[in-house]
């Protein structure tokens, strides 16, 4: 177990393309819930917390036994809701954001970015993951965010729109046969210092987050290197109510599968 380490799960109730997402039943059960137990089950991570700003997912996630806290209201991202928990806890020298719509996360890949933080020693490192596409629906999907890396494993753009674009059609078909290789989905899951947190109202606002809705690309617009961890995960977040719908039909309910 590493001591230096938190999970944290950022879990917003007023999600605008899925009103009350963390609350939606999955197999009988909260989303959140499954988030919070598949946290519990990695190994490296000192504590678990659910930050949110609704009493409403205090009360779930209190009735599973998970520690939870209140954070403000006004949070547009994830990240601001840890930097907050960040700032109760200067004593944390790395956390990980696991969003409370990623059911399906696996907690050996949690340990993976633990363990990698904890090599690298980089404060201003980010590391997180993604997956090689699956299917064309899902590259063309807006609701699916795409990442292109640099040949050391850094993310050079993050995109909802289809990255990188192929403009020798012949290799775009290939790439297709080979399972999209190259073309990655992001996952939502980020490793950063609790120092990177506690700087981040420090930041500039990037034209390409604005533009994308990412705030990962403020992150690369500050000039923060972000390192990918590559994973086989057939898993990915949840958006709206049809892909929750899609997900239940073919998650079996198992952490990590």
């Amino acid at each position: 177990m590493n001591s230096e380490s938190w999970i944290v799960i950022p879990a917003r109730y007023q999600a605008r393309r899925f009103p009350g997402k963390p609350l939606a039943l999955l197999h009988g059960r909260p989303m959140i819930a499954w988030v919070l137990e598949a946290c519990l089950a990695a190994r490296q991570a000192r504590e678990v917390v659910v930050a949110t700003d609704d009493q409403r997912i205090v009360d779930v996630v209190h009735a599973c036994g998970g520690h939870v806290e209140m954070t403000a209201d006004y949070h547009k991202s994830g990240t601001e809701r840890l930097a907050e928990i960040a700032g109760r806890y200067p004593e944390v020298k790395w956390f990980v954001n696991v969003q409370g719509d990623e059911p399906g996360i696996d907690p050996r890949l949690i340990d993976r970015v633990i363990t990698l933080l904890a090599e690298r020693d980089n404060p201003d490192l980010i590391v997180s993951a993604a997956t090689s596409l699956r299917n064309p629906d899902d590259y063309r999907s807006p609701h699916v965010v795409k990442v292109v890396v640099d040949l050391k494993s850094k993310a050079l753009y993050f995109s909802r729109s289809p990255i990188p674009f192929y403009q020798d059609e012949s290799l775009g078909i290939q790439a297709l046969k080979d399972g999209y290789s190259g073309v990655w989905q992001h996952l939502g899951i980020y490793g950063y210092s609790g120092s990177f947190l506690r700087n981040l109202s420090g930041q500039q606002s990037g034209v390409l987050a604005a533009a994308e809705n990412l705030e990962q690309l403020n992150w690369v617009e500050n000039g923060y290197p972000i390192e990918i961890l590559e994973c086989n995960s057939p898993w990915s977040g949840i958006d709206t109510p049809e892909e929750l719908e899609r997900f239940s039909s073919k998650w079996s309910g198992t952490i990590g599968g």
